[in-house]
């Protein structure tokens, strides 16, 4: 070694020995050690300790004799060791804690690392020399490695966040051994470079292991290997590809000659600067890899949680309802790395299934009959059609038959059912992937749940629809009933006028009354249209009514009708709101007074003040209504006591009353009569127009 290679191994060990130093204070402050100590952490704590010993060691036999390489040799097989054990301990679920006193483990690890280890180096280095030794080392690196792998492979979800760390940090130093080892065995020698720089490296990954420990207080209990371990192990095949590849270049340059190390390595890294900048640029190129990882290096091929976040937020991302369906398109497209899709959906009033959204993909008018032998397959069997397999395999899906337009169509991949409840609401086609997807168990499991969401999705939707259209018709409804009732009236009060007219069509007095009564009745019916175009109007505008004029209109309609009504009234009792509705409203509580007495039974109106309140009274001596059906179905629609009504009157009056911020009440007694009482806000004249009262006068 030169001047700079010696000062970069120097600083390189001072380094390592410095970060596994603090490494050491840091697991002996995390550990209680009057209670039975962990095992893991003894381990690991064994790995740190050993590796300041290799560190010193090396230093000795560096700067003071070559005897002590011996002893670094010892401690630097010893602490692979201790890693190897603190992985693997991990993989035993009764090993978290010691049976008993931590030092009672000491005697049997002091005596195997300081006879057995030593001695193996010896016997090692005397048989095979320093090859053997090298060729040690690479077994111990890649068992490392594998127990890496195997560890975060098998680790369950809420255990990667502190386990991360650790694999990370321990894979980048077996992985530098191994290089550095392995070229030493095919190349009969280890690279200078490299073995300068390997302290320097093992320093480097120690910020990984003390980031594991500041995660959580405890941080070795929160790591956790899922039950069901799988040994699948991509590293031993990788390695196995690189030492191939190593020994050919061994190989060829050992028999051919040739100095063209550093060439190689230009070449290397210019292909790997190609291949960077070709995942960045093509999307098939990161879907092949995304799916290549998936399938060789986890223990499943999604991570469910991350899918399921995208998914539900691409549901919820609509702006507009109509976007729903393609939304879920795209959530279930983005699933597999399928470029394009279309929604079939059933509507509830439809017995065909049509194509309602896609995306990237071209619309069509084509539909599928909700009795058809594609969606009777789908009902039966719940399947996910893989239409590649059914192409190539008719007879497993039992000889189905697709519709001719679907089986020609170029692109088709998966066919999707979206199941709600026991109830088939539509499927989702999906396009050939951007890369060859293996359509298994996972896959479908996954497309069939994410189907079950998106149905209850787009059935929410569909229902949300149905709910407002079906209160748009019942408010057209409901205002219909009203203007039905007052057409009722309206027809009642002609008929009566067509009646008469007979008898007394030859008396100037009937003639001036009818007219007047055709005029009122156009006029009522012209409003009527009005609020069956517009709705009705606002309840609440401030218009000052007159309650005695309305009162005394209604006695005079009613004694030309033969009918009389006692009036009692206060003057200027005025109230806030529309006077057509109001006299309609009183009106109708007059008529149904009329309609439940005789001619000779008193029929009464009063209209007074009561407090900040005026009072409409209206009574009778008639028949009366019971407590029951005064208390739980006088005020709601369609409920009446007579044979010819429609309930809709009360219902009204009770309705608007409480727009105008007033009140009903009601007694009545069966065959005493009913008295019913409103109350409206009271309207002041002088206060509210600025006029005295004696400027009223």
């Amino acid at each position: 070694m030169n001047n700079s290679e010696n000062a970069l191994v120097y600083w390189g060990l001072a380094l390592v020995a410095g970060a596994y130093s603090l490494l050491s204070l840091r697991l002996v402050r995390q550990e209680n050690w009057q209670e039975p100590v962990n095992r893991i952490g003894l381990a690991m704590l064994a790995a740190a300790l050993l590796t300041v010993v290799w560190s010193g060691f090396s230093l000795l036999a560096l700067t003071v004799s070559a005897d002590w390489w011996l002893g670094a040799q010892s401690a630097d097989m010893l602490r692979y060791l201790c890693w190897g054990v603190f992985v693997a301990l991990f993989f035993n679920p009764n090993a978290g804690v010691a049976q008993g006193p931590w030092y009672r483990w000491l005697p049997g690890l002091a005596s195997a690392g300081l006879l057995g280890v030593p001695a193996l180096i010896v016997l090692v280095n005397v048989l095979a020399g320093a090859t053997g030794h090298m060729f040690l080392m690479v077994l111990l690196a890649l068992g490392g490695l594998v127990l890496v792998e195997q560890l975060f492979r098998n680790l369950p979800e809420d255990s990667l966040w502190s386990a991360k760390p650790v694999c990370l940090g321990l894979a980048g130093t077996f992985l530098f051994d191994l290089y550095l080892f392995s070229q030493g065995v095919l190349f009969q020698g280890a690279d200078p470079d490299a073995l300068s720089a390997r302290p320097l490296v093992h320093a480097l990954m120690v910020p990984l292991l003390l980031l594991a420990t500041t995660r959580h207080r405890n941080w070795i209990t929160k790591i956790r290997v899922s039950r069901k371990v799988v040994f699948h192990s991509a590293t031993l095949v990788l390695v196995g590809l690189y030492m191939l590849f190593i020994a050919g270049v061994g190989y060829y340059v050992r028999y051919f000659g040739g100095e063209w190390g550093g060439a190689l390595q230009l070449g290397l890294v210019f292909v790997g600067l190609v291949l960077a900048l070709a995942l960045a640029l093509s999307g098939s190129l990161r879907a092949k890899l995304r799916v290549f990882l998936g399938k060789h290096f986890f223990r499943y091929r999604f991570d469910y949680r991350e899918e399921w976040l995208k998914f539900t937020a691409t549901l919820s991302s609509q702006a507009h309802p109509q976007e729903a369906g393609q939304n879920v398109v795209k959530g279930l497209a983005d699933m597999l790395e399928s470029p394009a899709g279309a929604l079939w959906l059933l509507r509830p009033d439809d017995d065909q299934y049509r194509q309602v959204a896609r995306w990237n993909l071209a619309a069509t008018s084509q539909t599928v009959d909700q009795q058809a032998e594609l969606p009777t397959f789908m009902r039966s069997t719940g399947w996910v059609v893989n239409l590649e397999e059914f192409r190539a395999s008719p007879g497993r899906y039992r000889d189905l038959r697709l519709p001719d337009w679907l089986a020609e169509y170029p692109q088709a991949w998966l066919l999707v059912p979206l199941w709600q409840g026991k109830d088939l609401l539509g499927f989702v086609l999906l396009a050939s992937p951007r890369t060859l997807v293996d359509v298994n168990w996972e896959v479908t499991d996954l497309l069939k749940t994410a189907g079950r969401q998106a149905a209850s999705f787009l059935a929410q939707i569909q229902a949300t629809e149905a709910l407002l259209e079906s209160r748009k018709f019942e408010a057209f409804n409901r205002m219909s009933a009203f203007v039905v009732h007052d057409l009722k009236n309206i027809v009642a009060q002609l008929s009566l006028m067509v009646k008469n007219a007979k008898r007394l069509q030859d008396n100037p007095e009937f003639q001036a009354d009818m007219l007047m009564t055709v005029e009122n009745s156009l006029d009522r019916m012209r409003q009527l249209m009005l609020q069956l175009r517009g709705g009705s109007a606002s309840g609440d505008a401030s218009v000052g009514v007159d309650l005695c004029k309305i009162a005394e209109r209604l006695a005079a309609n009613a004694s030309r009708r033969g009918r009389t009504v006692h009036l009692e009234a206060s003057p200027q009792v005025f109230t806030r709101g529309q006077a057509d509705r109001l006299e309609r409203i009183i009106g109708h509580l007059v008529h149904n007074a009329f309609d439940a007495t005789e001619v000779h039974d008193r029929v009464w109106v009063k209209v007074d003040r009561f407090g900040s309140h005026a009072r409409i009274e209206v009574g009778d001596e008639g028949q009366g209504m019971t407590e029951e059906f005064v208390k739980t179905r006088l005020f709601k629609p369609f409920q009446t006591t007579k044979e010819a009504g429609m309930g809709i009157g009360t219902y009204e009056s009770f309705q608007y009353v409480q727009e105008l911020g007033g009140k009903v009440s009601v007694d009545s007694q069966i065959g005493k009569g009913t008295v019913v009482r409103l109350l409206l806000p009271l309207f002041e004249i002088g206060r509210d127009f600025g006029l005295h009262p004696q400027e009223e006068a």
